[in-house]
């Protein structure tokens, strides 16, 4: 036993040299990644990384096995500083624990790349796969987590008109594409150079290997043209206009213990409202038709104890115009040992009070709610941090001066599904109430992404109201109209248009979804076909069954994958050999 982990030490550090050049590019592609996310926001980066990515998965060394390594390591360079603000909630082992789970997801990728590969195509087809895995991401477990589909990095580039298309994951397929489709181009070029000598054949490129990925190319940069105008008129027009508030009132102190200040939070936000009613009759801002509140502005059930409801109406009665107010509710089944409750907005009128209300329908895992409390509360001391929140129903939609306003709250806006029910359910203008007061500036710029990226999909303004910011409103074309700054009380007080028009992504963006999920399935069986692993037993049965015995010695390359060896010619053999 003793002689054994020297041994092995000794075989991994052998290991280690061929595959050096591959390491460092998977590390630097997620990297590239990350970075193509606010704060950074390069969202270029997302493509050179998608180049990267393709160049390690295709070389013609990199085995099933490999890909699923590479992609194992591309995916831990990427989420772990990407989600670094989860540690503030619960540390530093969940926040390294989901990193690793989410992953998997493209560890699974790259098995999958690999073995696609050999077809004909491939640069389309990784894109296909990489829309797959984030739909599978986004799904499971425990209802998915969307954090870091591609599409979302992208809010601040040229290409984000294309999710009017199609939605979220018609971006990401457009970006995947152009970054396979780049990897592609560079092989045929560098394959061109090295055989244009004097001394070499001066062989062209292939006319596939430069066709397939200058079509794709051609085409996301068509469709881009296609959608950026009516992207750029969105936010004219002759719609009736309406005038939105959002009142960012603070927390005395970031972190987990903002539940023990409530009644200071709800202070703080009827305090900003009163401001902005003193600055109306001055004159400094307009009167609004109503206020949005942010998700947990009142942690203070108002439905059960009057002095917080007495303070909302207050602030109602001053600005004179209703609030969606961000609540608390003890649902009817609570108890001591099982205190469910609703996150919910509640539009609080100015005379009769208490009105329509929406319940969130997504609620958080191992946030708002812990999936298997039972097992969870032996692992970790956090657990017991988890609330009881259950998920509501109804429409996504809530009347606010009789505007129908859609609501996801907080969490929800993450989730293709939520605004558009909404919108589908006739809302002409979109809230997004959130509480970031347990994260860090950082994560609030992220999901202000994912709120930039709802108002293109949609052709909605969007107001985000955050307990400590970032809050914002956002015309259709993804623009800023304003924003406050983060960790300070402030509002805002805009004019909106009400819209009324469905987009494309609106109708048919599950369609879209579906119509790519099931192409890349078609893909992986195309691609077992391909290499022939259904015939491989029938083959070797038929050869045991002629000559008496089973054959023994080589075999083909899936099955007997070439050694890893020296990469400085990885481009070009990828040509020449185009398997594994």
């Amino acid at each position: 036993m003793a002689d054994e982990k020297p041994g092995r030490l000794r075989r991994i550090a052998a290991a280690l040299p061929p595959r050096a050049f591959r390491l460092l590019a998977t590390v630097s592609a997620g990297l590239l990644m990350y970075i193509s996310f606010p704060p950074i926001g390069w969202w270029w980066s997302a493509i050179v990384s998608f180049a990267l990515l393709s160049w390690v998965l295709v070389h013609p060394k990199t085995t099933l096995a490999g890909g699923l390594g590479y992609g194992f390591l591309y995916g831990l360079a990427f989420y772990i500083p990407l989600l670094p603000w989860i540690s503030g909630l619960v540390g530093p082992v969940p926040w390294l624990l989901l990193a690793a789970l989410q992953a998997l997801f493209t560890a699974v990728f790259g098995m999958f790349a690999v073995l696609a590969r050999r077809l004909p195509g491939w640069p389309l087809w990784l894109a296909l796969l990489w829309v797959m895995q984030e739909w599978l991401k986004s799904s499971v477990p425990f209802g998915g987590f969307p954090w870091g589909v591609v599409g979302f990095g992208q809010t601040r580039g040229p290409f984000l008109a294309l999710v009017q298309f199609g939605g979220v994951p018609l971006l990401s397929f457009a970006i995947a594409v152009l970054g396979t489709s780049l990897c592609a181009l560079a092989t045929e070029i560098v394959h061109w150079w090295q055989h244009s000598g004097p001394d070499t054949s001066g062989e062209a490129p292939s006319l596939a290997g430069v066709l397939v990925p200058g079509l794709c190319v051609m085409a996301v940069l068509l469709g881009t043209a296609l959608a950026a105008p009516p992207v750029r008129r969105a936010g004219a027009g002759n719609e009736p206009t309406v005038t939105v508030a959002a009142i960012q009132g603070n927390v005395p102190r970031l972190g987990l213990d903002f539940n023990s200040q409530r009644r200071a939070v709800l202070d703080n936000h009827v305090s900003e409202t009163v401001q902005l009613a003193e600055d109306v009759k001055a004159g400094r801002a307009p009167q609004p038709q109503f206020v949005v509140w942010p998700e947990n502005s009142s942690d203070i059930d108002p439905l059960t104890n009057a002095d917080a409801a007495q303070q909302i109406s207050v602030a109602a009665q001053a600005i004179g115009a209703p609030i969606l107010v961000g609540a608390v509710l003890a649902r009817p089944d609570w108890t001591p040992e099982n205190p469910t409750a609703s996150n919910t907005i509640i539009v609080w009128d100015a005379v009769s009070g208490p009105g329509e209300r929406h319940d969130k329908q997504i609620v958080q895992p191992f946030g708002e709610y812990l999936p298997w409390r039972s097992f969870f509360k032996h692992l970790s001391s956090y657990a017991d941090r988890a609330g009881y929140f259950v998920p509501g129903s109804g429409s996504g939609v809530v009347h606010a001066a009789g505007v129908p306003v859609g609501v996801a709250t907080c969490w929800e806006v993450i989730f293709d599904r939520a605004l558009r029910q909404s919108v589908r359910n006739g809302a002409q203008v979109l809230a997004v109430p959130t509480n970031n007061a347990t994260f860090d500036q950082n994560m609030s710029e992220q999901q202000l992404a994912f709120a930039r990226a709802r108002a293109v999909e949609l052709d909605r303004y969007v107001v985000v109201a955050g307990t400590t910011g970032i809050s914002a409103v956002i015309a259709p074309d993804g623009s800023e109209i304003a924003r406050t700054q983060f960790f300070t009380p402030a509002y805002l007080d805009v004019p909106v248009r009400l819209k009324t028009t469905e987009t494309p992504a609106t109708r048919w963006g599950p369609l879209v979804q579906w119509v790519l999920v099931g192409a890349a399935v078609a893909v992986i069986a195309a691609a077992i076909l391909h290499n022939g692993w259904f015939m491989r037993p029938l083959r070797r049965r038929r050869r045991e069954g002629d000559d008496g015995s089973s054959m023994s010695g080589g075999g083909d390359d899936e099955n007997n994958p070439p050694d890893e060896g020296d990469t400085s010619s990885a481009l070009a053999g990828q040509r020449d050999k185009g398997d594994s």
